[in-house]
């Protein structure tokens, strides 16, 4: 089968939605001007950088009440900061749960039944108990082509680590099992990892 998604897929579901699979999950932290902490979860999510570390999200939708953009890029637009945490496998309903679409007041924290806990380097809250969470700065927000398709960058000036999670000194993931997307309401928990070495590591 070959198309072009302008011409349509003429499939009951779009393709497209389950190429790019697995997808990290960036739960993503803001606080407004106002004080109104959100959180949402985007699969549009990855790092992008090592030195300085740098992750990237991309919010695809749109409400409202948020001039054609979600209740996380308004409040990165106001204040230049967001939190990125990580979903493990015991916070898969909490994560769903904050993926509905609330009024701008209410916080999803108090919806998804989650403690938060301050950041240190931004004014910002994050997830308390997250495997990880890295606080950010934003670098660019960029507008992408079609309807409210943004994408925000942002440097990691600041990483917490739950201590469970540090095994020998390396953070080990089958201590908490993450959570990423593959298509459509689908989703997957990584249980099993291997490891290769590069054939020029020697």
């Amino acid at each position: 089968m070959f198309y072009r998604p302008a011409d349509g897929h003429g499939l009951p579901h779009n393709p497209f939605n389950a190429l790019v699979t697995p997808r990290p999950i960036g739960w993503i932290s803001t606080r407004g001007k106002d004080g109104a902490d959100n959180l949402a979860p985007y699969s549009f999510f990855n790092a992008v950088a090592y030195v300085p570390p740098q992750v990237m999200f991309a919010s695809t939708g749109a409400k409202p009440d948020r001039d054609n953009t979600k209740d996380s890029v308004a409040h990165i637009r106001e204040t230049g900061v967001f939190c990125a945490n990580i979903v493990e496998e015991a916070m898969i309903e909490a994560m769903n749960t904050s993926s509905a679409t609330f009024a701008r007041e209410i916080s999803e924290f108090d919806r998804a039944g989650l403690d938060r806990a301050p950041c240190r380097e931004i004014d910002c809250a994050r997830i308390y108990g997250a495997p990880a969470a890295l606080e950010c700065r934003v670098t660019q927000i960029v507008q992408l082509a079609g309807a409210a398709n943004t994408v925000v960058f942002g440097e990691v000036v600041g990483i917490h680590l739950r201590d469970d999670c540090l095994n020998e000194g390396i953070f080990d993931i089958t201590r908490f099992r993450p959570v990423a997307r593959l298509g459509y309401r689908d989703y997957t928990v990584v249980r099993e990892t291997f490891t290769l070495a590069r054939p020029d590591e020697g």
